[in-house]
């Protein structure tokens, strides 16, 4: 499979075009992936735009690539949105790494009441090392669209959210299991999953409250960094998506 980068200015390429690779994504494709003329790439602008070129160029600074086909992928009617409550070490950016190799659409960090992890006084420095995760991601998985990373949300937020789409709160103790779950086909499907000590009872109560639905994927507990994941590969299937 070819190798696959990430520009904006692919967006206004078509087939004959020269697209040009610089800065940090220029030293990747020549210095780390050692790009050479002739090879066969990929393009894309992560907002759907698909590009297949041959390199023509390259250099740790610059690298130019000549379109040679161009298609535009849709984004998804309804997304699947992954809620994932910050956890300490790793753990949460494990979590949206795998959830967008497998096929997530937007990521919301969410400051649960039993996270370890706090971000009050770093959210943006927070935010942009999960988006630098999040478009790594997509591009490893050869992804048309990047997942949004969108603000930080407290469970107020979520309530509010429960009302406008179908929102699933990830809970071992659930009695109905996620495989045995229906959303439609019209709505964001919303997953939410807590920090390494669970969603607190009064975060659970006021979300049920607001129409969310407590499910569990099977009999087994999982971390906070693989449930995520594990639900948008399931999801993936029962939408049609594999």
């Amino acid at each position: 499979m070819a190798l696959h980068f990430v520009t904006d200015d692919a967006g206004g390429a078509h087939p004959g075009a020269i697209v040009t690779l610089t800065g940090a994504e220029a030293h990747h494709a020549a210095a780390v992936r050692r790009v050479r003329v002739d090879e066969e790439v990929t393009l894309g602008d992560g907002r759907g735009v698909w590009l297949s070129g041959v390199v023509v160029a390259a250099t740790p600074k610059q690298v130019d690539v000549r379109v040679t086909a161009r298609d535009e992928r849709p984004a998804p009617f309804s997304r699947f949105v992954l809620v994932q409550a910050l956890a300490k070490g790793d753990r949460d950016e494990l979590a949206i790494q795998a959830a967008t190799e497998l096929g997530v659409d937007a990521i919301v960090p969410w400051q649960a009441a039993r996270s370890v992890s706090r971000w009050d006084a770093k959210a943006e420095k927070g935010l942009a090392r999960w988006r630098t995760i999040v478009r790594e991601a997509a591009k490893q998985a050869h992804r048309a669209w990047i997942p949004e990373v969108e603000a930080v949300a407290r469970t107020a937020d979520l309530v509010r959210r429960a009302g406008e789409s179908t929102v699933l709160v990830l809970e071992p103790t659930a009695s109905v299991r996620l495989t045995e779950t229906t959303a439609p086909d019209d709505r964001d499907v919303v997953l939410v999953v807590g920090p390494e000590g669970g969603i607190a009872p009064e975060e659970l109560e006021a979300l049920t409250a607001a129409g969310a639905r407590p499910v569990r994927l099977g009999d087994t507990v999982l971390r906070t960094s693989t449930a995520g994941a594990a639900a948008i590969a399931v999801l993936s299937a029962a939408h049609g998506r594999w």
